[in-house]
């Protein structure tokens, strides 16, 4: 936590290919890997305003070199007819001893470059525009070329100011720590009059698919394939109804459970009883009648009480 650390590298190997692709001898090892970062000055010292977003370098085993361009404006590297492609070549192979091929693959959308759009803010800063307005601009852009989200920095003596300070902004969301997410990032400088202010831009552009490794049989049939959900539903029913017709046919020519039959006969026991109880229904009928008799009878027995009651008042008078 709390360490800086490059987006590009940290996606190294996860997604994102090397930008130098070859194999060399620990002898040879460091001669290649100053002939790439000379190549890469000379190309871009050569072709500052042609929008070169990265150099791939690919060497081969019969020592051709092959440089890959990726740049916004192809025109201005091609020139007319190929001139200019042609003289670039001709000079790398004088300087580095090697045959050099070099094709060109243009951008179509600069504005979801992250080098690209740091190296437009920069060149509008040198030329006294507003930072502020730089940044909102390439944001608003950006975000409109289809990006999820967008951050950048500006650092360095703003608008003049004696104290060098820091300012930054930022639209959507910009998820460094997810490995599977596509960000990009360029840096550029603005050499200013009153100093170099740097630049830096994160592109968030949407998460990568994870890769699957699949292994392979003997017969070369992968390994590691695994079925859809729907399959994986509607396979369980099969086997039941493969295991049931067996159940069945071995339930017939089994003779020798006697007791399992007896329960099954046993079972109907139930039904008997729920047979026993509408005859049972009746009885709730007499009892009613009873009580009803009961109540008929209890008044007449209260009837000689009240009669005594009476006859003693008449004793009295």
């Amino acid at each position: 936590m709390g360490h800086k650390v490059h987006p590009n590298a940290f996606r190294l190997g996860v997604f994102r290919p090397w930008e130098a692709n070859w194999f060399a001898n620990p002898k040879d090892y460091t001669k290649m890997l100053h002939e790439d970062l000379e190549m890469r000055r000379v190309i871009l010292g050569r072709l500052r305003n042609a929008g070169i977003a990265k150099i791939e370098t690919e060497r081969s085993s019969n020592a051709q070199l092959t440089v890959t361009i990726h740049t916004a404006k192809p025109g201005i590297v091609i020139g007319k007819g190929g001139s200019s492609v042609d003289q670039l070549r001709e000079d790398l192979e004088k300087k580095f001893g090697n045959r050099v091929r070099i094709s060109i693959q243009e951008i179509k959308q600069p504005e979801l470059d992250a080098q690209l759009v740091a190296e437009n803010i920069a060149s509008q800063i040198e030329r006294r525009i507003s930072y502020k307005r730089a940044m909102k601009q390439a944001i608003l852009r950006t975000m409109r070329s289809g990006a999820k989200g967008v951050r950048i920095y500006c650092g360095g003596r703003l608008r003049g100011a004696e104290m060098a300070r820091r300012e930054w902004d930022r639209e959507g969301r910009v998820p460094l720590h997810t490995l599977r997410a596509n960000i990009d990032f360029g840096r550029a400088t603005a050499k200013t009059t009153f100093g170099a202010i740097g630049v830096k831009c994160w592109i968030y552009k949407d998460q990568m698919a994870p890769l699957r490794k699949q292994g392979v049989a003997a017969d070369g049939a992968p390994i590691a394939e695994i079925a859809p959900q729907p399959e994986i539903v509607e396979a369980p029913p099969e086997p039941q109804a493969a295991v049931a017709a067996p159940v069945e046919a071995t339930a017939a020519p089994a003779a020798a459970e006697p007791a399992r039959r007896t329960r099954t006969t046993a079972a109907p026991k139930p039904k008997a009883d729920a047979a026993d109880k509408p005859a049972r229904a009746p009885r709730p009928k007499a009892a009613p009648k009873t009580q009803a008799a009961a109540e008929k009878k209890a008044p007449a027995k209260k009837a000689p009480s009240r009669a005594k009651g009476a006859a003693t008042p008449k004793d009295k008078s």
